[in-house]
């Protein structure tokens, strides 16, 4: 969704319509579900203030099932016209919720793309207990009751076991 910066009134522009985005994500299996942006002028500058909510498949990273994670992230950036001095341009730290929009067009995709990837876990679960893989048979310890036992320690690992057990006095 391109916004002209140009037409945006006084008083901002809401964007309440998920509908609206024809193809907000590079990846077709996410989805908007939902968005509330409040988009407003400050000179040349503009702030976008609002959240949205998304779904996005997710690989658990302890048993490696699918899942959908729901995300719920609140926008509040600064955008400012991109400066024509050249393709590079230093940021600082106060800059971290600063972005550009240049020829007078700021593209609302980019930034619900941005801000849903920004707030998804690094390392997902599907769930808070999720007991992961055996690490003998690779079964699902979610749903099946394994009785492998564990391998014993590599005899030229044992010399570290003492170690640690050194140390620790």
């Amino acid at each position: 969704m391109i916004i002209r910066v140009s037409e945006i009134a006084d008083e901002g522009l809401v964007v309440a319509n998920p509908g609206e985005f024809v193809a907000p994500f590079a990846d077709r299996s996410w989805r908007l579900e939902g968005i509330r942006l409040h988009v407003v002028r400050d000179g040349v500058d503009l702030l976008v203030a609002g959240e949205l909510a998304a779904s996005v498949p997710l690989v658990c990273s302890r048993c490696l099932e699918e899942f959908r994670a729901d995300v719920h992230p609140a926008i509040d950036v600064r955008y400012v016209p991109k400066p024509v001095t050249g393709d590079s341009v230093q940021l600082g730290a106060n800059d971290l919720d600063l972005d550009f929009y240049e020829n007078d067009e700021l593209n609302l995709a980019a930034l619900v793309e941005t801000e849903t990837t920004l707030v998804l876990p690094m390392k997902p679960l599907c769930r808070g207990d999720c007991r992961g893989l055996c690490p003998v048979c690779g079964g699902n310890r979610n749903v099946v009751s394994c009785t492998c036992q564990t391998r014993p320690v590599d005899p030229r690992l044992a010399v570290l076991k003492d170690l640690a057990a050194r140390l620790n006095h």
